[in-house]
């Protein structure tokens, strides 16, 4: 039976590249059957490297059958995963996030988690050498999965490795890392065609903050007026997505990837209490700026509470 091979929900650059891959791997080095898939339509910069590197798109899934064979990248979080996720046939995970716990196997799988910025730079560690008889198109979604993940070396979830990886792949494939970098965030900044909705659950996870549920969206940018114009619709809509995602509260940080900011849209006092004791902030009006806070995994995250 074919292996699926997937990241999270709301695919971003690595959700969408690593899946491409690893499944290139399994099947061109390792001699079995893979297929990478999606679990949602890819962001616009994921969409921007498909087309750059000319690589297919992945089909998109919404759940998977019993005894399913796959390989989960990208996260391990059952929250950003099918709802059927542990009646499949789990074979391996590789991950850059923390353990969160609640998936099931039914063997023992190979799990390789690592404190880097990107799955891609995990990857490039396993196929070793292999590499070499990759094609453009892989080589160049690990570079694009790189650069996304640690915001071009901006985010303090960068590692050396992560950097010298990019490096070493930028070399091979010939390519500018700053003049390929603000492509595709030039891409990742035109969501004009996204409804607000979109754009709420565009890069968005789900975390509890003292039994309150929140749906953490963050929107990286290198144009953050263009989403910031468009605020007093975004904080309208949140009450909508809330109900319909069964959270309490959608909460939205607009990353300005060049001054490496973030704005919080503050629609209410829930919102203005978590600001004022999660960033030491003091909030007047409906946004507040938090300087160097770039990254929702070890800035955002860790520091959330009301």
């Amino acid at each position: 039976m074919t292996t699926f091979v997937f990241g999270h929900k709301s695919p971003d650059t690595d959700s969408t590249g690593s899946p491409i891959i690893w499944a290139w791997y399994l099947n061109q080095i390792k001699g079995e059957d893979a297929k990478p898939v999606l679990l949602g339509e890819p962001n616009t910069e994921a969409a921007f490297v498909l087309d750059h590197w000319k690589l297919d798109k992945p089909e998109i899934i919404s759940t998977v059958d019993a005894d399913q064979p796959v390989v989960i990248v990208d996260t391990n979080n059952p929250a950003e995963l099918p709802a059927a996720i542990n009646s499949a046939d789990i074979r391996a995970i590789i991950d850059h996030h923390k353990l969160v716990g609640g998936l099931e196997t039914k063997g023992p799988i190979d799990i390789r988690i690592e404190p880097v910025a990107c799955t891609a730079t995990i990857m490039w560690k396993m196929i070793g050498d292999d590499l070499a008889q990759a094609p453009r198109g892989i080589k160049g979604a690990m570079l694009s999965c790189i650069l996304s993940d640690t915001l071009e070396f901006r985010s303090p979830t960068t590692t050396q490795e992560d950097k010298a990886i990019a490096h070493a792949l930028a070399e091979d494939l010939g390519v500018s890392i700053p003049d390929f970098a603000a492509e595709m965030f030039v891409a990742k900044s035109d969501v004009s065609a996204f409804s607000d909705a979109e754009l709420l659950r565009m890069d968005s996870k789900e975390y509890p903050v003292e039994g309150t549920k929140f749906r953490v969206s963050v929107l990286e940018t290198t144009s953050p007026k263009i989403v910031l114009d468009r605020k007093d619709s975004l904080m309208a809509t949140m009450t909508d997505v809330a109900a319909e995602d069964g959270v309490d509260q959608v909460i939205l940080f607009v990353v300005d990837i060049l001054n490496e900011e973030s704005t919080l849209l503050v629609p209410n006092e829930l919102v203005k209490t978590l600001a004022e004791k999660s960033f030491g902030a003091t909030v007047t009006g409906d946004t507040v700026v938090l300087p160097g806070v770039v990254s929702r995994k070890k800035q955002i995250i860790p520091n959330l509470k009301l």
